[in-house]
C-alpha cells in the first residue's frame, strides 16, 4: 500500500503549471486583441445590437431612399412621349395656304396605296408650279385644275403638316423627323441608353470617393441640367446631347439611395429593401403614365416630370452619409455620430467598447492597406478555366437577353392596345405583382428554374402574336402584358443569381462584367423597336426568340439554393462541375448537407451561446481556452468576431438578395438599370 501511495505521488502531473495556464491565457487574450484589432470593421456585426431594421432604417427608407429613386423611372420614359407621332401628316405646299386642310391635301398631295388601302402620301407631293395654275384661276378661291395622277411628285421641301387632334405636341412635330429622320427619334433613345455605363461609371468613383450624399445631390443636378436643357433645345442635335447628359444618371441616380438603404439595414432585410426598391421605381413609371396623359405638350412634360425634383435637395437636411463609407475613409467621429443617432432612435444603446475597437480597426485597416498588396483580379481572370468560363458566358447571356428584352418591352408598351397611355400603365402595374411572387418562389424552387422558366414563357407569349390577325388588338396587348411581367421577375432573379454564382474573390468583377455587356443591350434595342414602324409584332418575335433562347441556356447554370457559395476562383471552377442534363429537369432543388461545403466549418455546440445581447456579459476566455477562469470580460460583438476569425470564412446561401461589398464592407455601385 505504501509503495503504491509512493509510486502515485511521484507520477509526473498532465496539467501545466498555474504560471503557465495564466501566460497561455494571456497569450490568447492578446491574439484576440490584436485579431480584432487587424480584422476590418464589418457593419453587419454592430446592426443587431443597435437595430437591423429599426425606426431610424425604416423613417430613412420610406421618406428618403424609396422616393429617391423615383427620378429614374421618370426621366428614363418621359422621352417616349416626346417622340410621339402623329398618325396623319403630309407635306406642306406655301402656295395653298389660304385653302383648307383637306384642300391642301386633295390638290396637292398624290394618292398611294399601302396594304391594298389608298391613302394620302406622307412623304411627296406634286411636283408643279401652283402660282402658275393658280394664275388662270377665274376665281382665287381654288386651283384651276384638278390634280392629275400624271403630274411629277417630288419629296416635301417646305416642311410638313400634321393633325394635332391626337398628338399635340412632339419634337417629331417641331424637328419635323418624319419621312427620311424618322430614325432621329430612335437614335434620340440610343444617346439616352449610351451615355449609362460611361455615367455608372463616373458617378461609381465619385461614389466610393467623395461619398454616397455627395454623389447623389452631383447626380441630381445632372440630371436636372440635362432635363432643362431638354426642354430648352431648338433642333434635334440639341435635344440629342441633353438626352446624353440625363443618361448618364439613368442607373446611379436610382442605385444610389438603393445603396444608402442597404448599407444602413441587416442582411436579413436586404432583400425586402431590393423588392421595395423594384416596386417604388415602377411606382414612379406608373406615375409617369398619369403625368404624360395629363401634359400632352413635350416641352411642358418635360418640366413637369423634372422641375418637382428640385425639392429633393432639401434630403441635404436629413439623407445622412453612409456610415460604412465613413468607416472605410477613417472618418470615425461622423460615423460615431450617425450610428449614436441610430441606435438612439431604435431605442438601443451603442457598445461602450464600440469606441475604442473601432479606432484599432480602422487603423490597423490602414495599416494593413499600406504594407500588404494584393493581386489584382479582373474580368479576364473569369475566361481561364472551362467551367468558369462557360458560367461567365451564360451569365452574361442570360444579363443581356434579361436587361435587353424587359427595356425593350418598356419601350414598345405605348405602341400596343388603342391607348398608349393606358398600355403603359399597364405595362408597369403588371411588374408589381411579378416582383411579390418571385420573391416567394425563388426561395422554395431556387434560382435556375424560375429564371429560365419564365424567360422562356415571356418569350413564348410574344412569339405567338405573330399567328393573331391584325385586329386581334387586345389579344396582342393581354399577350404582351404577360410577357413583361414575367420577364421582369425574371430579371429580378438574374442579379441574386449571378452574384450566388460567382465566386467571393470575383463577386463584383463579375457582376460589373456581365452587367456592362448585358447594357450593350439598351443600345440595340431602340433599333429593334424602330422595326414596329412597318410590322407591329416583328420586334416582339424578336425580343420572344432572345428571351427565349436566353431561358434554354440557363437551364445549364447550375442551382445556387441550398448550395454553401464558392469563395475563391479555385471553389468556382469546382462548383457545378459534376453538372449533368438530368439537372434540367429537376426544377426543386434538393437540400444540401452541411459537410459538402469547400471549406470545412467547425460546428461548436458553444456556438449557440453567442448571441448578440449586450445585457448578457460572455467571458472570453471562457470561448478562447476553454476554461471559465478569466477575468477579462468581452462584449458579444468582440465574441462574435473572434468566432469569425478563428475559421475560415464560408458565405452560406440564403434568401437574401445582397450587394457586392468592398474589402472594407461598402457596397459596390454596379450597373444594373
Amino acid at each position: 500500500m505504501n509503495g503504491n501511495r509512493k509510486n502515485s505521488s511521484a507520477k509526473p502531473s498532465l496539467d501545466p503549471p498555474k504560471e503557465l495556464k495564466e501566460e497561455d491565457e494571456e497569450t490568447d487574450i492578446q491574439e484576440s486583441e490584436k485579431m480584432l484589432s487587424e480584422e476590418p470593421f464589418d457593419l453587419d456585426e454592430l446592426l443587431p445590437v443597435i437595430g437591423e431594421f429599426g425606426r431610424y432604417q425604416k423613417l430613412l427608407l420610406w421618406l428618403i431612399c424609396l422616393p429617391a429613386c423615383i427620378p429614374c423611372g421618370f426621366c428614363a420614359f418621359n422621352q417616349l412621349f416626346m417622340t410621339d407621332v402623329p398618325e396623319q401628316y403630309w407635306c406642306r405646299v406655301p402656295e395653298l395656304e389660304n385653302f383648307t386642310a383637306d384642300e391642301r391635301k386633295m390638290y396637292a398631295i398624290p394618292m398611294v396605296e399601302h396594304d391594298g388601302v389608298e391613302s394620302y402620301s406622307k412623304c411627296s407631293r406634286y411636283a408643279v408650279d401652283w402660282k402658275e395654275i393658280l394664275n388662270y384661276s377665274d376665281e382665287l378661291e381654288e386651283p384651276a385644275a384638278l390634280p392629275n395622277s400624271s403630274w411629277p411628285t417630288e419629296p416635301c421641301r417646305d416642311g410638313w403638316e400634321y393633325n394635332t387632334t391626337v398628338v399635340e405636341s412632339s419634337i417629331v412635330i417641331d424637328f419635323n423627323l418624319v419621312c427620311d429622320y424618322d430614325i432621329y427619334p430612335t437614335l434620340g433613345l440610343v444617346a439616352l441608353n449610351t451615355g449609362g455605363p460611361v455615367g455608372v461609371y463616373l458617378f461609381g468613383l465619385l461614389n466610393d470617393r467623395a461619398g454616397r450624399r455627395i454623389s447623389y445631390f452631383s447626380c441630381l443636378a445632372t440630371l436636372l441640367a440635362g432635363s432643362f436643357l431638354t426642354a430648352a433645345s431648338t433642333s434635334f442635335w440639341m435635344w440629342a446631347f441633353s438626352r446624353v447628359i440625363v443618361g448618364l444618371t439613368i442607373p446611379a441616380v436610382y442605385q444610389i439611395p438603393f445603396i444608402i438603404a442597404l448599407e444602413l439595414v441587416g442582411p436579413n432585410y436586404r432583400s425586402f429593401v431590393t423588392v421595395m426598391t423594384c416596386t417604388f421605381y415602377t411606382f414612379g413609371i406608373m406615375m409617369l403614365a398619369g403625368v404624360t396623359y395629363l401634359i400632352r405638350d413635350w416641352v411642358e412634360l418635360t418640366l413637369y416630370t423634372s422641375v418637382p425634383f428640385l425639392l429633393y435637395f432639401l434630403y441635404l437636411l436629413v439623407m445622412p452619409e453612409s456610415p460604412r463609407w465613413l468607416l472605410m475613409k477613417g472618418k470615425l467621429e461622423h460615423a460615431l455620430l450617425i450610428l449614436e443617432k441610430m441606435a438612439r432612435v431604435n431605442g438601443k444603446q451603442l457598445p461602450d467598447s464600440f469606441r475604442r475597437r473601432l479606432q484599432q480597426r480602422v487603423l490597423a485597416e490602414k495599416s494593413r492597406t499600406t504594407k500588404r498588396t494584393e493581386p489584382t483580379i479582373g474580368a479576364f481572370d473569369l475566361c481561364k478555366t472551362p467551367n468558369m468560363r462557360l458560367k461567365t458566358i451564360l451569365i452574361t447571356l442570360n444579363w443581356f437577353a434579361n436587361e435587353t428584352v424587359y427595356l425593350g418591352l418598356s419601350y414598345y408598351g405605348p405602341s400596343l392596345g388603342e391607348n398608349q397611355y393606358l398600355s403603359f400603365f399597364l405595362s408597369s402595374l403588371v411588374e408589381i405583382p411579378s416582383y411579390i411572387i418571385c420573391w416567394i418562389i425563388m426561395d422554395r424552387w431556387g434560382r435556375r428554374w424560375p429564371m429560365c422558366l419564365l424567360m422562356i414563357l415571356s418569350g413564348i407569349s410574344c412569339i405567338v402574336t405573330v399567328v393573331l390577325s391584325e385586329n386581334a388588338v387586345t389579344e396582342t396587348l393581354i399577350l404582351y402584358l404577360l410577357s413583361k411581367s414575367m420577364i421582369s421577375a425574371s430579371f429580378l432573379i438574374i442579379y441574386p443569381f449571378a452574384g450566388e454564382l460567382y465566386p467571393t474573390q470575383v463577386r463584383g468583377v463579375g457582376i460589373g462584367t456581365s452587367s456592362y455587356i448585358g447594357g450593350l443591350g439598351l443600345i440595340v434595342i431602340p433599333f429593334i423597336t424602330y422595326l414596329g414602324k412597318e410590322n407591329l409584332r416583328l420586334p416582339l418575335v424578336i425580343m420572344g426568340c432572345v428571351s427565349v433562347l436566353g431561358g434554354f441556356t440557363g437551364l445549364r447554370l447550375p442551382e445556387t439554393l441550398h448550395h454553401r457559395l464558392p469563395q475563391t476562383l479555385e471553389e468556382g471552377e469546382l462548383f457545378g462541375q459534376d453538372w449533368t442534363f438530368d439537372e434540367c429537369f429537376r426544377c426543386m432543388p434538393s437540400k444540401k448537407s452541411p459537410t459538402s461545403s469547400y471549406e470545412n466549418l467547425s460546428h461548436d455546440p458553444s456556438d449557440a451561446a453567442l448571441e448578440l445581447n449586450t445585457a448578457v456579459p460572455i467571458n472570453a476566455g471562457a470561448y478562447a481556452t476553454g476554461s471559465g477562469s478569466c477575468s477579462t470580460e468581452r462584449t458579444p460583438l468582440e465574441l462574435a468576431r473572434i468566432r469569425r476569425q478563428s475559421m475560415k470564412r464560408l458565405v452560406r446561401q440564403a434568401s437574401t438578395m445582397d450587394t457586392q461589398k468592398t474589402r472594407d464592407g461598402a457596397m459596390q455601385l454596379t450597373y444594373w438599370f
